[in-house]
This record gives structure tokens, C-alpha cells and sequence, in this order.
């Protein structure tokens, strides 16, 4: 999608459809909308009672969030039709409001067959938005909202948006919004690379493959890029992942991507990256397996946000880290009740933690894991609702809290109880990887944080995102399938989190 920033008068603008943003409770249209309006008027003859404000006396529309209207305009202005989205009240709009009614109202004109759309940044002229952040969110929301994944449809993508110019009603903001719309574009274009990665199927985004199309991604993107293959792997003692990806035949791979953006400790974003989870010998149950491509959907958030990050510049160095296996069941996979030893040198019956105790190696200033870890977390906060938060240190949540909220992904901190500890213990190592049908979640948590603790601890979180991988209905900016949950709040946690002292600006 080419997408310009423009200072003209919106009405004169030449395009497929016009969108337009209105409040809830708006009975007076003003600015932009007012002059499409305007320009309407003489429909009925009536002036100042153009098609926009007839819809809004007659109540059929009332600007409630995503609400949609399409209007024709009968050659009256050189577009062809007028799409109007609900922001919501306009004393509770908040940023992601915008950035779900941006997608919502640009896939509708996607739909219709549009490839020419001009839009205003939605939320302008609220005293509580700030602009760039309208048009930066106006952007978002566009290019998530009109994702789809095509890459092995015989038919392509027939109908699609090309190009979309965003209405400057001022020529002072030409500049600071065109400075906001390339960060939307990089942001948007991150949560939709990593949606393709997880829509890939798992004969085709191996561990390797996946591996490489990081090592792609950070080339274009000018962040540097290392691969430990199955013996470098091996060489540092990550034995937790040989466990898992023995049974396949493909081998594993751990990905390193760093952005040296500043100096100081740097941020360290983890991602899980199981290509594909059968279950090993402890088999999954067949209906729904084929989702488990998703459950490297912590390494996808990883590897889109890093490649953002270098993108935007951000003045912060933050490194990616993504151990990456398929866990297949065969003669050589693992075993209930095996032993492993992990790189920090506990035994365990069975997970790979290794990414967390490599992580010590940077002395991070904080470090964030995301994982498709636990259906408990599904069953506690609901299927495209909320992901769980865990960490050892109050400030570093709030930060990502901070990040999160922003992002509009939503996450809920749940408890590190040390009676947790004690679901753990086992009879023939220095603990076991699962607590059994009870306190699944936070047990899991606080079995990584082990890992985290001790000798150069370090702030940490944890975020179970099982709950928030797929979008079952589409809705605002997120189409039904793949969220790219974590991609946004990771790039906001690096762009207002000091390196030097902590906390977030």
C-alpha cells in the first residue's frame, strides 16, 4: 500500500471513497467533515443539511465505535462514495479507538473495490489526542485492518487497497503527521509480518526456514543477525532444546537479532518458537492440531518487533532471542519423565528455558518472554480477551503495562506465589516442568522464573499469550486469524523505557 500524506481540501480529493471519523453524539459536524457535508448539501437543495447530517438527525447512524455508513455522492464530489466510522464518546476516545476504526472502515472499502481511499486522522481536533499519534494510529489500523494471508491461494489478492492519502487539514501538520504515518507504516507492517509467519504451515516454516527468514528480515532492516545451528546449540549446553527438537527431522535453531541503538544495558524481547507442537510422545488430540503452527507465535512477535525497531531508530539497544524447534514424536523424541540438564545447570523433567538464562549473558536492563505457553491462561482470561503478565519486579511491569495499554493488548498481571515452587518439585531432578491440572499457568511462570532468579537476576516478565493468538470473529483492525499479538507493545516498551535508570518516560 502507497500511502502519502496530503494538505487539500478533503472533498476535492480525487478517490475511491473518502473516510471519515465522527464521534458519538456529534449532531453538529465540524472540520473535514463538515466540508464533505457541505459539499453534499445541495442534494436536497437544503443548505447546511448535507447527506451526512440528514443521517445523523434521521439516527441512522450514531457514531458509536466502528460503527459503518457508506454514502454515494451522486457526482457531487469527485469521489464516488463516503465512508463514515464511529470513534466512540468523544470524551473516552483513546488511541487504539482510532486504530479499530481506522481498520474497520479501510477494510469495508476494501470490500467494496476500492484501491484509491483518502482519510482523515481519525481523533483529530480532540483536545486529548495528540495529532501525530492520530495519524500515526489512522495508519496502524489501515494496514492491519486489510490484511489477509494469500501466500498459497491459487487466486491471489483480487481486491485490494493500493494507495491511501491521509488529509492534512493544515499545512503546518503536513510534516509531523507524514513523520507519523512512516511510523504507522512500520509498526502496521511489523503486527502483519509477523501474522504471515504464523499463518505459514509447518511444512513450510521449519525451525531453519523460520531462522531464515529472520536472518531476511534483519538484513532489510539493517539489525545484525546471528544463527546458532544444532551444534552450536549444543556447545553452549542449551539441553532443554536439543530435548525438544530431537524427535524431528528438522533441527533447531536459535536466532539472535540485535538493534545497537544506544548504549547502556540493553532490553531483551524473547519469543518461543515451536514450529509445531504435536505434543512429542504425550500427543495432542487431533481436532484443532493444525493450529499448533501458531506456537511459535512468541518468536513471530520477537522477530516483527525487532525489524520495527531498527526501522524506527529507536535510541535504545534491544536484542530478539528465538530458540526455535519442532516437537515431533519418533524413536529419538523425548520422554515423560526424562532428565535434562539446562544451560544454567539445573536438571529438569522437561522445558526449554536455555533463552532465559542466555539472556543473562547481556546483563539486560529488563527482559520480556512471550509464549504460547499454557491453556490455562485461555481458560483464566479468554480466547482473544487478555494475556497473563507475570514478573519479578513491580516497576518493569508497569513499564510494559504502560507499553501495552498504549498498544491497545490488553494484558492482566497475575501472581508469583512461592507456594508455586512446591507444584514442582520432583524425586529425580531439581525440579519438573509441569504442576499437573491445577495452578497450570502461574506454576509455568514461576518455572521460567527460576531460571531468571539468583547470581545476576535481572528484571523480568513473562507474558502467556496462548489466549491471544488467534482472532476468532474480525472486528476493528484485527481480521479473523492471526493477532501478531506483542509486536506493538514490545515496540513501545523500547521507545519509552530509559535505558539508563529504568522506568518508563
Amino acid at each position: 500500500m502507497i500511502i502519502t500524506v496530503l494538505h487539500k481540501q478533503i472533498q476535492a480529493v480525487g478517490a475511491d471513497a473518502l473516510i471519515l471519523g465522527l464521534t458519538e453524539g456529534d449532531a453538529n459536524v465540524t472540520g473535514q467533515v463538515a466540508s464533505v457535508d457541505t459539499a453534499l448539501g445541495s442534494v436536497d437543495g437544503l443548505p447546511g443539511q448535507g447527506a451526512i447530517s440528514r443521517l445523523l438527525h434521521l439516527g441512522d447512524f450514531s457514531g458509536k465505535l466502528n460503527e459503518l455508513a457508506v454514502l454515494y455522492t451522486n457526482g457531487l464530489i469527485p469521489a464516488p462514495r463516503v465512508i463514515l466510522v464511529g470513534l466512540g464518546k468523544p470524551d473516552r476516545v483513546k488511541v487504539d479507538h482510532l486504530r479499530q476504526a481506522s481498520g474497520a472502515a479501510v477494510r469495508r472499502a476494501r470490500d467494496l473495490g476500492c484501491r484509491r481511499v483518502a482519510s482523515m486522522a481519525h481523533g483529530l481536533g480532540l483536545k486529548h489526542i495528540d495529532p501525530a499519534d492520530a495519524a500515526q494510529a489512522t495508519i496502524e489500523g489501515a494496514l492491519m485492518g486489510v490484511w489477509r494471508f494469500v501466500a498459497h491461494k491459487s487466486g491471489g489478492n483480487d481486491r485490494q487497497v493500493e494507495q491511501l492519502a491521509l488529509i492534512a487539514p493544515e499545512a503546518a501538520l503536513v510534516e509531523r503527521m507524514a513523520a507519523a504515518a512512516r511510523a504507522g507504516e512500520i509498526v502496521g507492517s511489523a503486527v502483519n509480518i509477523s501474522r504471515d509467519l504464523i499463518c505459514q504451515p509447518a511444512n513450510v516454516m521449519t525451525p531453519p526456514a523460520l531462522a531464515d527468514a529472520a536472518a531476511t528480515l534483519a538484513r532489510d532492516a539493517g539489525l545484525s543477525c546471528a544463527i546458532l545451528d544444532e551444534r552450536a546449540i549444543a556447545e553452549h549446553g542449551m539441553g532443554g532444546i536439543l530435548a525438544v527438537a530431537q524427535g524431528s527431522a528438522h533441527p533447531p535453531r536459535f536466532v539472535i537479532l540485535e538493534h545497537a541503538g544506544g548504549p547502556g544495558q540493553p532490553l531483551v524481547f524473547i519469543g518461543k518458537g515451536v514450529t509445531f507442537d504435536s505434543g512429542g510422545l504425550s500427543l495432542k488430540e487431533p481436532a484443532g492440531m493444525e493450529m499448533m503452527k501458531a506456537d511459535m507465535s512468541g518468536a513471530a512477535a520477537v522477530i516483527g518487533a525487532l525489524q520495527a525497531i531498527a526501522r524506527l531508530g529507536l535510541p535504545r539497544r534491544v536484542i530478539g532471542l528465538a530458540p526455535l524447534v519442532e516437537n515431533m514424536p519418533d524413536g529419538r523424541a523425548h520422554r515423560p519423565g526424562d532428565v535434562v540438564k539446562m544451560m544454567s545447570g539445573q536438571t529438569v523433567e522437561i522445558i526449554s528455558t536455555d533463552a532465559e538464562h542466555f539472556a543473562r549473558r547481556y546483563q539486560p536492563a529488563g527482559v520480556v518472554d512471550l509464549a504460547t505457553l499454557t491453556g490455562a491462561s485461555v481458560v483464566a482470561l479468554g480466547e482473544g480477551v487478555a494475556a497473563a503478565l507475570f514478573a519479578n519486579d513491580g516497576a518493569w511491569a508497569g513499564a510494559i503495562r504502560a507499553a501495552a495499554g498504549f498498544s491497545g493488548e490488553r494484558l492482566w498481571r497475575l501472581p508469583l506465589y512461592p507456594q508455586y515452587a512446591g507444584k514442582m518439585r520432583s524425586q529425580v531432578a531439581d525440579l519438573k516442568n509441569t504442576a499437573g491440572r491445577t495452578a497450570g499457568v502461574g506454576a509455568s511462570a514461576y518455572f521460567l522464573r527460576r531460571f531468571v532468579d539468583g547470581e545476576g537476576a535481572y528484571p523480568w516478565a513473562h507474558i502467556d499469550m496462548a489466549g491471544m493468538t488467534f482472532n476468532p470473529d474480525s472486528s476493528g483492525y484485527q481480521p479473523k486469524g492471526p493477532m501478531g499479538f506483542g509486536v506493538r507493545t514490545l515496540i513501545r516498551l523500547a521507545s519509552i523505557f530509559r535505558t539508563q535508570g529504568g522506568g518508563a518516560v
